[in-house]
């Protein structure tokens, strides 16, 4: 019998070749595994087929956060030592949660320099993330300084320089928040989304700012007893509107991303979405029943990440491991830039049992 509460049960074995570097030149010619969720069978097509399994009617509901230059390095003052501020959440107009490096060295009262505009102190420990609390100290406009100083915070399993930090938002990008892109929306173009359009799937956005939580690995050998860190959330009136219309009318709604997924099934615990703000630690594993969606475009994600338990829970868990290892036998490529997969339904049923 399986047991779902190990994050074990999450492992996989990768080939380091097949985590992707860089981009494709063209967004929308990676791969794209399609898995239908009733026939069980498996179709390798390109991004761009896409347009093959959508139709008219269908919601597809996109993340359209923009990810700051969020990784800061610095000097300690004083000493000159080397250090790496890692914005995680802000608490208000100059304080944050963040990660910092080396932090045993960075007590309460540290400064550290990141240009003659820059500079931030060390406030505290911060419990919840293990990281500090700063407070920065800056002339001018923080947001102008930032997109000058501020790095791209590439995960590190990436370890090419990216050329252009526009290849690492989405096109459809539009308020600035996150520590990580919504990597699943990276394959769109702008074509392609009116191209939809004009077939009559219907698109639509919510908003999460994505932090570094939501990659995390599970510490914990119980995954019951992670801890998932708080992501703030906002849904529209109009976006809310369009979701529970299709709803009603019994028409597909289709997530890009996990942060889409997440932001609809912690505004939907009734079944219906609720416009609004707010944060979320939705953390879904099986056997989780999903309230509101009924298809997943995602990439393929990190061996014991809450987003490949989050899959195992929406495709069921041996669709999700066979849905793995076709990837890599078939040499896909996995992580942030790397190709995509389509779990979806063909029809409507949000009464189907969680499937192992």
């Amino acid at each position: 019998m399986i047991d779902y509460t190990k994050h074990t049960t999450y492992n996989y074995d990768l080939p380091q070749s097949l985590i992707a570097q860089t981009p494709l030149d063209k967004r929308d010619e990676s791969k794209l595994l399609c898995f239908n969720m009733d026939t069980k069978e498996i179709q390798d097509e390109h991004f761009f087929d896409i347009k093959k399994y959508l139709r008219a009617g269908d919601v597809l509901v996109l993340n359209n956060t923009r990810v700051i230059p969020c990784r800061l390095l610095g000097k300690k003052e004083g000493t000159g030592a080397k250090v790496e501020i890692f914005l995680l959440k802000r608490l208000n107009l100059t304080d944050f949660e963040t990660l910092a490096r080396p932090g045993k060295r960075l007590k309460a009262g540290v400064k550290v320099k990141f240009c003659d505009e820059l500079s931030c102190e060390i406030l505290g420990d911060d419990e919840s993330t293990h990281g500090k609390i700063v407070r920065f100290i800056f002339n001018g406009v923080f947001e102008d300084i930032l997109s000058r100083v501020g790095n791209m915070p590439l995960p590190p399993y990436i370890k090419e320089k990216l050329e252009d930090g526009e290849r690492y938002q989405t096109v459809y990008s539009k308020f600035s928040g996150s520590s990580a892109a919504p990597t699943a929306g990276l394959h769109f173009t702008k074509e392609l989304l009116e191209s939809l359009s004009k077939m009559g799937v219907i698109i639509c956005y919510v908003l999460l700012h994505v932090g570094l939580g939501t990659f995390r690995p599970v510490g914990e050998s119980d995954i019951t007893k992670h801890d998932m860190h708080s992501e703030y959330y906002e849904i529209s009136e109009t976006s809310a509107d369009i979701i529970n219309k299709a709803l009603d009318e019994k028409r597909r709604v289709i997530c890009v991303g996990t942060t889409s997924l997440r932001t609809l099934e912690s505004a939907g615990k009734s079944g219906r979405v609720k416009a609004g703000h707010g944060t979320t630690n939705l953390f879904c594993y099986p056997p989780y029943q999903f309230k509101i969606v009924d298809g997943l475009i995602t990439n393929f994600h990190l061996p014991e990440s809450t987003l490949i338990m989050l899959v195992s829970a929406f495709a069921g868990y041996k669709n999700t491991m066979r849905v793995y290892q076709h990837a890599i036998e078939n040499k896909y490529r996995f992580f942030s830039f790397g190709d995509s997969s389509f779990f979806f339904r063909p029809y409507v049923n949000k009464k189907l049992e969680f499937d192992e």
